[in-house]
């Protein structure tokens, strides 16, 4: 078995092709793909900011002070729209991005004419900054009416306050740093390295399968000295070394970005919240991907031994990806733990966990039926593997 090994490993280390994918792409690729979404995005959202906003007003004659101050703001561009002209299709026509309908009691004098509703038409499916502007400057007029309005009643700075905010609800949040974190981002690590694991053995368990009949060497190792199920052992071994080499490298290589790229608080914030998970709890961590890592790896190399070719193998494959997304992502949704039947789940569990753990609020009983179900899916999938090595009309077909 480990004569296999070492022969699959030697020549994976040889094939360039696949020490890239292995370990150049996670290195340089997903950071370079996550700092150039952050760049567009940042260019994109400055662009918002920056951009004048053209504008047509309806009923401008109920508050020429407002118009005015639009119009002379450097954010605002006024453009004349006919009388008869429907708002809706004016915005939708692109000649504006936004029209103001005043309406036509709008005063100073909040007691006399009460509250008044503007509408603004605009096109809410893209980034942009209508809103937040004409918050800020019919912002300024609200406060300068409420003002008015207090100071015809009389109210005291106390009166006002109670008028504007009635009650206060002031919460008192008792879980931690690292609970708050571990909610936001705990599940969203198991999705990483799951995906992480499955794509870096896929290159090499198709090569290991379908590349063997491709190049006429599989002939070669069954008339070899050694059993069948050593064999698939070896073969299984190297796969899902690759898987994990592949997932680590990936994690460890955008952690290191991230620091580099970070500012100092940054850095600081997150060297606290990595401090705060336990020695312990990334054994577990590492533990529980050893069966899914098992599971993965028998299934790629039993997809990999029945197909014909390199590329047939990566078509069988690829519906493998939507198989892990299910699971992880039902253990992000809503009312979904780490309780009762979900603890059985396959995959899911696994997630669930790792969520738990990076919160620091697991139950480590939970772990008995997280190990049991993992473990036994592991041993049939491999026991499947190597049955099916085993049938001579699926290794020749």
């Amino acid at each position: 078995m480990w004569v296999v090994f070492r022969k699959e490993i030697k020549e994976l280390l040889r094939d360039r092709k696949t020490l890239f994918f292995m370990i150049a792409l996670p290195i340089l690729f997903f950071p370079l793909i996550i700092g150039g979404v952050a760049y567009f995005s940042s260019k994109a959202i400055d662009e918002a900011q920056s951009k004048v906003l053209k504008f047509s007003v309806v009923g401008a004659q109920y508050a020429p002070a407002l118009v005015q101050e639009l119009t002379n703001s450097e954010f605002f561009e006024a453009i004349d729209m006919k009388a008869d002209t429907d708002a809706a299709e004016w915005v939708r026509g692109e000649n504006v991005d936004f029209v103001l309908e005043v309406p036509s009691n709008y005063s100073d004098d909040l007691l006399q004419e009460g509250q008044a509703t503007f509408k603004v038409y605009f096109n809410d499916a893209g980034l942009n900054m209508v809103k937040r502007r004409l918050n800020e400057i019919i912002g300024t007029y609200e406060e300068q009416s409420q003002q008015n309005a207090f100071a015809t009643l009389g109210l005291t700075e106390l009166q006002q306050s109670a008028l504007l905010d009635p009650f206060v609800l002031e919460t008192v949040n008792v879980a931690d740093d690292r609970e708050n974190w571990g909610e936001k981002i705990g599940g969203l690590v198991p999705y990483l390295i799951f995906i992480l694991c499955l794509q870096g053995a896929m290159l090499p368990a198709s090569d290991l399968g379908a590349g063997e009949k491709e190049r006429g060497t599989l002939e070669t190792l069954l008339i070899s000295p050694i059993e069948r199920n050593k064999l698939v052992f070896g073969k299984f071994f190297t796969i899902a070394m690759a898987g994990v080499t592949s997932a680590m490298i990936t994690v460890v290589s955008m952690a290191a970005w991230g620091l580099v790229l970070s500012q100092g608080m940054a850095i600081e914030m997150v060297a606290t919240f990595m401090a705060a998970i336990g020695a312990i709890d990334f054994v577990l961590m590492f533990l529980m991907l050893v069966p899914v890592v098992a599971i993965f790896a028998s299934l790629l190399l039993s997809l990999s031994i029945y197909a014909r070719s390199f590329k047939e193998a990566q078509g069988y494959m690829t519906p493998l990806v939507f198989l892990v997304i299910v699971p992880v992502v039902l253990a992000m949704l809503p009312g979904v733990e780490l309780k009762g039947g979900w603890a059985w789940v396959p995959l899911t569990n696994v997630a669930l966990a790792i969520k738990e753990l990076i919160k620091g609020t697991m139950d480590y009983i939970a772990l008995i039926p997280i190990f049991a179900s993992t473990a036994f899916i592991a041993a049939v999938s491999l026991a499947f593997s190597v049955y099916w090595f085993g049938r001579e009309k699926v290794l020749f077909r």
